[in-house]
């Protein structure tokens, strides 16, 4: 396969151009995919929540396909260092990547250049997993039992209220500003370095909201500091059964959620693409695996390099709207 695109074919369809153009049949005698070491670039720092995950990811591929997947933590610029490896890596499957919704719906409004272009350098081989941002305010220090209720809470605050998020153009950064501008709530961002600085900082009482991933909340609203109010996944999450969806407490179009999938350079052939996916699809069926990743606060999926980017163009829009509501840009 090569690199070229067919001008007629509209980018918005594609995240990559391995899906633009038909695929040549392997020929006879072609090299064995995997073989020796296959790179797995994390654009986020070891140990945190997408270190963890595909950590577990490489675990069960190393025995699907008898090779051996080593992580390389390639960390900055919002994980766009991390990116731009990869889509200047050679494309014969030595080296793949997970990239975030923020790499393919939201940073191409966020920033003003990008090092890379995921709709020309990244082909999609399968979204790995989903998880929502969870709506939570400190027990200690907010009455609100329903997100109606802290609605309502939030509007009667003089000066109004404050959210915290990881950084700007994060997803709890982002979904934050959106809720704000749907419920006509005045919010002022406070950004940290991550849920560990944020979570304090709303338990003391400096930051009376967040619209994070719950996969950094779960043990604090376990314990009761924290009470969930509202889930932005299209459904009820397994872990938090009596938390309704966004749309259930009354906010309807909020369904933002922080899935991850893998990506290959363009140029990948289709061979190693559909094995590697397949293999991606055996590791997200396992029951054991599920439940695993369930406990690290994530639902493990899978898709085709279709669904891939369909579910990216449908989700893109609304990310859009709230880049815009929120006036994040970086330059």
């Amino acid at each position: 396969m090569t690199s070229s695109h067919t001008p007629r074919v509209p980018r918005r369809l594609l995240l990559g151009a391995a899906l633009a153009a038909p695929l040549a049949a392997p020929a006879l005698g072609q090299p064995q995919w995997p073989s020796g070491n296959v790179r797995i670039i994390v654009p986020w720092p070891p140990g945190g929540s997408t270190d963890v995950l595909v950590r577990l990811y490489a675990e069960r591929l190393n025995g699907i396909l008898n090779a051996n997947f080593v992580i390389e933590n390639r960390t900055g610029a919002g994980g766009n260092i991390g990116l731009d490896a990869l889509a200047k890596s050679p494309p014969d499957g030595s080296v793949f990547s997970i990239a975030s919704v923020g790499h393919l719906c939201i940073n191409p409004f966020l920033y003003a250049r990008l090092p890379y272009d995921p709709a020309k350098d990244l082909v999609p081989v399968a979204i790995a997993w989903d998880l929502p941002n969870v709506a939570v305010v400190a027990a200690q220090h907010n009455p609100s039992k329903t997100l109606a209720e802290f609605i309502a809470w939030a509007k009667a605050k003089q000066n109004g209220i404050s959210y915290g998020s990881p950084g700007v153009g994060t997803t709890p950064h982002l979904s934050g500003a959106l809720f704000a501008a749907r419920t006509g709530i005045e919010a002022t961002h406070v950004p940290f370095r991550g849920a560990a600085q944020t979570i304090p900082a709303m338990l003391s009482g400096d930051v009376n909201f967040a619209l994070d991933n719950l996969a950094s909340y779960t043990g604090v609203i376990e314990e009761g500091r924290m009470r969930a109010l509202a889930v932005t996944s299209a459904e009820r999450w397994p872990t938090l059964p009596n938390v309704p969806t966004m749309a259930e407490a009354g906010v309807p179009n909020m369904v933002l959620t922080s899935w991850q999938g893998f990506v290959v350079p363009v140029g990948t052939p289709q061979r190693i693409i559909e094995r590697l996916g397949g293999a991606l699809r055996q590791v997200a069926n396992d029951e054991s695996f599920k439940a695993r990743v369930l406990r690290a606060g994530a639902l493990a999926v899978w898709s085709s390099p279709e669904g891939m980017s369909e579910r990216a163009n449908r989700d893109r829009p609304l990310w859009q709207e709230a880049v815009r509501v929120s006036g994040a840009r970086v330059e």
